[in-house]
């Protein structure tokens, strides 16, 4: 029941979360900005709307919002939250985890190829190309968890003592972890300097160009899955830059709201302080993630044999 009630406090929290990066680019700015409120203000906005569908769209365009938005939901279910244990968790749910986020962005690209827009084709193309560097990171991050822990799971990873026990079995290797996972949150979730989600620029944009063509409750569970897939990214950067354990629940879940804020603040602080990278360099930067867990694996392997 504990597990239920975080995962419903994480879908909760998550759009709130999110404000926190556009208040701190306001701060920069030197404005106001808006509340921390806002994302809910907007979800239930387009809740209330009604949905446009072009002719020219099938099914597909309809199933793209609810899947990638589905999918963020079920992997907030295995995500263990402040160390305490997830909804489910089994060994290798890892594996499925990844191919979850690989199913939500392949409706998310298909449905923005089935409006027949050559922006959005555009959009799709990039969306497509940049998480392939992504995913062999991740995967070579995996490699570097399975060595330190030999089990496939999150809760492995995080429940518990799991991410106090990294740091002690890996050490300073396990920086070079939390700089390529947090390469990884920016370009899996659109942000700056792989993409500008307040761009209205067709040329420059990613995802935001993806979605044009969806309205209402279509667009509203797209928003709602794009907040928790940045929530679970920034759950585990969070784990990982504060894994301490206090034996106090209350006090452990203070110290991971924390993290997580921190998180959040970081991302916007990136985002006032760095433009938006041209096309062609994006590529070595999300590679060099993969540099990154790469070298980390291979230092941890030499450590241990």
């Amino acid at each position: 029941m504990e597990s239920i009630l975080l995962w419903l406090a994480a879908v909760f929290l998550a759009p709130f979360f999110s404000a926190v990066i556009l208040k701190i680019k306001a701060f920069f700015a030197g404005k106001k900005g808006p509340p921390l409120l806002i994302n809910y203000y907007t979800l239930i906005k387009l809740f209330k709307k009604g949905s446009v569908y072009s002719k020219s769209t099938t099914v597909v365009f309809k199933m793209g919002p609810v899947i990638s938005c589905a999918t963020a939901l079920t992997v907030l279910l295995f995500l263990p939250i402040a160390g305490h244990a997830p909804v489910f968790s089994f060994n290798g749910d890892v594996i499925l985890i990844l191919y979850l986020m690989g199913l939500g962005r392949f409706f998310t690209i298909a449905a923005a190829m089935d409006t027949a827009s050559p922006f959005e084709g555009m959009g799709a193309a990039r969306e497509a190309y940049f998480p392939i560097i992504c995913e062999a990171a991740m995967f070579m991050i995996l490699i570097f968890f399975y060595r330190m822990t030999g089990a496939l799971s999150l809760s492995a990873y995080f429940a518990g003592t799991g991410s106090l026990a990294l740091w002690q079995i890996a050490g300073a290797p396990l920086l070079f972890i939390v700089i390529a996972f947090f390469i990884i949150l920016l370009t899996e979730n659109s942000r700056v300097p792989v993409d500008d989600p307040a761009t209205h620029l067709e040329l420059t944009m990613i995802h935001e160009v993806m979605v044009l063509d969806h309205s209402g409750p279509d667009f509203a569970l797209i928003e709602l899955g794009s907040f928790c897939k940045l929530f679970f990214y920034a759950a585990i950067t969070s784990q990982l830059m504060v894994p301490f354990d206090t034996g106090l629940p209350g006090l452990g879940l203070v110290l991971f709201l924390a993290g997580l804020l921190i998180v959040y603040m970081i991302v916007g602080v990136v985002e006032s302080a760095i433009a938006r990278y041209r096309m062609d360099k994006v590529p070595q930067f999300v590679l060099t993630s993969f540099a990154l867990a790469f070298f980390a694996t291979i230092i941890t392997l030499e450590l241990i044999t």
